[in-house]
């Protein structure tokens, strides 16, 4: 799950334990085929950090020495955060309780930007399968998490919503009694706030991140009409940026990230007589150029296409980007595609795990998670039941899916993101 790491570099397991046989404030432990630091430095690092940190405790007072700007007592800065990168992201909670100087490292977001930085990131699974109620999944260490239950308010619970992961944050935007709004999910805080306003409210877009940006694409007003506009997000100042128009209005539809640039695929449309029209083109907008350029059969095919089933019963396509490849879930004949981009068609590389029900393709998570694709949903079932997490890494051969999660749920995915930080 750690992007971009040498492979004879440390991880770092445990970052502070107690010694059984004698009361000291600090221990450091460094599991791995190979330290970052070779065995004599290693060994010089530990023994004088121990001797520091037990010798110190003798003149403490109330243990102040919790509060020293010190990071990791005997160590420098920059090798205290070398270590600390490495440590998983579920054991800052626990690091950030041990002195003032790492509370605010990892409390301003710093340890992550660093990360990021340095491409040493984790992929977590976020989802919703009851309303104005989130959990995360954390595929390294197989664990399910509860986050704080979202502001309450009836409209917004039961009006349709969009999700979107980007830095530490997750964006959940909806309705409330006259206009959309939007909540923010703070992996820094561990709550929910009210985040700032898009220059054009909307819902029903298409969207994806990248970095610390995100774009956002289409979709539909308050008064229903259908949108060619977009907007960028940017993490660090929680700001919205008006884009260049699309060449289409669309809603419903998907976006990604691929190669650089912001993709947005599919939809519903606006026909000659203003009747809604399924769109099977693309648009590929590029950052550096500003410019939107449209792309012919762009959206997957689906297997229940044509049955007379309307288009807005129809889910928005479940697209998914690893390593700059197009993976599509085609629900209806519980396929997987890959898309050519060279040839611009999509070939069926194999099936979906077995338990991926869905109405329609609502109700299942179709995600890129790192160097994976994760599937989340349920047989088709009403009433309670359970949801499987599984996963792929794409190769040319034939998808084998392996579980990483199952718990009893309501069997229907509303939203889900990845955050990868």
């Amino acid at each position: 799950m750690f992007e971009g790491r040498p492979r004879d570099s440390c991880l770092v397991s445990t970052l502070f334990t107690m010694p059984s046989h004698k009361e000291t404030k600090w221990s450091f432990l460094v599991s791995g085929k190979r330290s970052f630091l070779n065995n004599d430095e290693s060994d010089l690092h530990f023994k004088k950090m121990y001797k520091l940190t037990t010798d110190s405790s003798e003149g403490e007072d109330n243990g102040s020495s919790s509060d020293s700007g010190t990071l990791i007592p005997g160590m420098n800065r920059d090798d205290s955060l070398s270590c600390l990168i490495r440590c998983s992201r579920a054991d800052y909670c626990s690091i950030a309780s041990v002195n003032r100087s790492l509370r605010s490292l990892i409390r301003s977001g710093e340890i992550y930007r660093l990360r990021r930085l340095q491409g040493t990131l984790e992929h977590w699974v976020y989802f919703s399968c009851h309303l104005n109620e989130w959990e995360a999944f954390d595929p390294r260490s197989k664990r399910w998490m509860h986050l704080p239950n979202m502001p309450q308010n009836e409209c917004f619970r039961y009006a349709d919503k969009e999700s979107l992961a980007v830095g530490t944050d997750l964006l959940v935007f909806g309705w409330e009694v006259s206009s959309y709004v939007i909540y923010r999910y703070s992996l820094l805080t561990n709550s929910w706030s009210t985040a700032k306003s898009m220059n054009m409210p909307r819902c029903l877009f298409g969207s994806a991140s990248y970095g610390e940006i995100a774009v956002l694409a289409g979709g539909c007003d308050s008064s229903g009409r259908i949108l060619d506009t977009a907007e960028l997000y940017n993490y660090e100042d929680q700001t919205w940026l008006v884009l260049p128009g699309m060449n289409k209005r669309r809603k419903m539809c998907s976006g990604v990230f691929m190669d650089g640039k912001f993709y947005v695929i599919g939809g519903i449309g606006v026909g000659e007589e203003n009747e809604p029209k399924v769109l099977t083109c693309g648009e590929e907008f590029d950052l550096k150029t500003r410019k939107w350029t449209e792309i012919p059969e762009m959206s997957p095919p689906r297997s229940n296409q044509g049955n007379g089933m309307s288009a807005a019963a129809m889910a928005p396509p479940l697209v998914a980007v690893v390593n700059d490849q197009l993976y599509a879930a085609d629900h209806a004949g519980m396929a997987v595609r890959r898309y050519d981009k060279e040839k611009r068609v999509w070939n069926k590389v194999g099936n979906l795990p077995e338990q991926a029900g869905s109405m329609n393709g609502w109700g299942l998570a179709f995600r890129a998670c790192g160097d994976r694709i994760i599937v989340i949903g349920g047989p088709k079932a009403p009433g309670e039941g359970f949801i499987e997490l599984n996963s792929w890494v794409p190769s040319v051969t034939t998808p084998e899916w392996h579980l990483l999660g199952k718990k009893q749920s309501v069997n229907f995915v509303y939203n889900c993101a990845v955050m990868s930080c």
